[in-house]
């Protein structure tokens, strides 16, 4: 059966799960999982994305992130290429050192946001890697020390998880020390691995008892949220694919559609390449952005290649660009017809 494609989206909360190949170690020593470390400080703060939870296992990893404007392909792929060719030169090995393919699970946030961050950082618990609750608070390999404060890392969004306790960062701690605790005693949590309400219920067997008779739940193992969330994120995607497909195939690409966005503000097509803060250079600019990258899915740094821009600059400029399209109720179409 062929594999089934990623499901992403700017602003999507994914469970990303990273093996060894062969389920080998992927970390030798903390040398290594520093070098890990570093990348993601790099790559997560370069790119703006916020992450919620993680933790470095001997042989996977761990990781809830929200994807902004750099897909989440990119975001892999940079993070892996440049672990795995470090890891080999240090360790004088060569091949490959990860599964070719990590597992990513959109998750239904307002369900499973509280609940995947503790499954995550009890990992090392449940692993045995750490004895008791208290000294996992003091770990540093995993994501559960930043929330007890007992280490910073910039790139981890511990005020939004903290806030869903409490008002305070203090009584936030505390309440949410408590919240992981009482996971401990629910060991293994097969059901978040994606496949939404079918996994909630116990699989289709169950699942076939609850419907008696009537319509199957929807599930999808790329997904973890209920039906009506699987339903709403599969119909997401595969209008975001027809339209990928469509422009495709009527020709759009970057040249045409930056001719098309420059007819539209009736300005010269080469003053959007060029530096410039006139308003109406800027907002044609923003617009040319969000579209090349939502609609042609170019990456934000390969438009920033091309446009001569950092991707900084690009991200922020999409997001104007977001912006301006809402408030004009603007699609791809207005631009092309």
């Amino acid at each position: 059966m062929p594999r089934q494609s990623r499901i992403d989206a700017p602003g999507a909360l994914h469970h990303v799960i990273i093996r060894g190949i062969e389920r080998k170690p992927i970390f030798k020593d903390n040398t290594d999982r520093d070098e890990f470390l570093n990348r993601i400080d790099l790559i997560f703060s370069d790119t703006s994305t916020p992450c919620y939870a993680w933790s470095l296992m001997s042989n996977h990893v761990h990781l809830l992130i929200r994807t902004t404007d750099a897909p989440l392909a990119t975001l892999m792929r940079r993070l892996l290429t440049g672990y795995a060719i470090a890891f080999n030169r240090r360790h004088r090995r060569h091949g490959q050192l990860f599964q070719n393919r990590y597992k990513s699970i959109l998750c239904q946030e307002d369900a499973y946001l509280l609940e995947l961050t503790r499954y995550i950082h009890l990992n090392p618990l449940r692993a045995g890697i750490v004895r008791d609750l208290t000294s996992l608070d003091g770990y540093q390999y995993t994501g559960h020390s930043v929330l007890m404060g007992k280490q910073k890392k910039k790139w981890q969004d511990d005020r939004k998880i903290l806030a869903m306790f409490a008002r305070t960062k203090k009584a936030g701690r505390n309440q949410y020390r408590a919240f992981v605790e009482k996971g401990i005693a629910a060991g293994r949590r097969p059901e978040l691995v994606g496949g939404g309400l079918v996994r909630s219920v116990g699989g289709w067997k169950q699942a076939r008892v609850l419907l008696n008779g009537q319509d199957r739940i929807k599930g999808d193992e790329r997904i973890l949220g209920d039906g009506d969330f699987v339903e709403q994120a599969l119909s997401l995607s595969n209008e975001r694919k027809e339209r990928q497909y469509r422009l495709q195939s009527e020709g759009v690409d970057l040249e045409r559609l930056t001719q098309a966005v420059a007819d539209y503000f009736n300005v010269s097509a080469d003053r959007l390449f060029m530096p410039g803060r006139y308003p109406v250079i800027v907002a044609a600019r923003s617009l040319l952005c969000y579209l090349a990258v939502r609609e042609l899915n170019l990456t934000a740094t390969e438009l920033a290649r091309k446009m001569g821009l950092s991707q900084p600059a690009i991200s922020m400029a999409v997001k104007r660009g977001e912006g301006i399209l809402r408030a004009h109720g603007l699609c791809i179409d207005t631009f092309l017809t």
